[in-house]
């Protein structure tokens, strides 16, 4: 069974704020896919085959073709800032 206060903490995880009613709404939902889980978890799947998707789908593959593209002076001409021969963006990976 799940709380408010597991709620709240995972809220809190998230880095969200909910309002009190929020949190009685949301533990009550929560709460009801918890006992659905639950339900499907007496199913017997024995005999059913594991899938990746309910339907049956293909990947649809083009061949690669070599195309003209922009040159490297004219792609640069654009940039907010560069670096020799380069776009120079924001570092965000440390």
């Amino acid at each position: 069974m799940i709380n408010q206060e597991t709620v709240k903490n995972i809220a809190d995880l998230a880095r969200l704020h909910l309002e009190t009613a929020e949190l009685q709404r949301l533990t009550k939902e929560l709460e009801n896919i918890l006992d659905y889980v639950k339900k499907l978890e007496k199913l017997d799947v024995s005999q059913t085959q594991p899938t990746t998707h309910v339907l049956s789908l293909k990947n649809v593959f083009r061949e690669d073709r070599v195309q003209p593209s922009l040159g490297r002076d004219l792609a640069l001409k654009t940039a907010v800032a560069k670096h020799d021969s380069s776009f120079k963006v924001p570092q965000v990976i440390e």
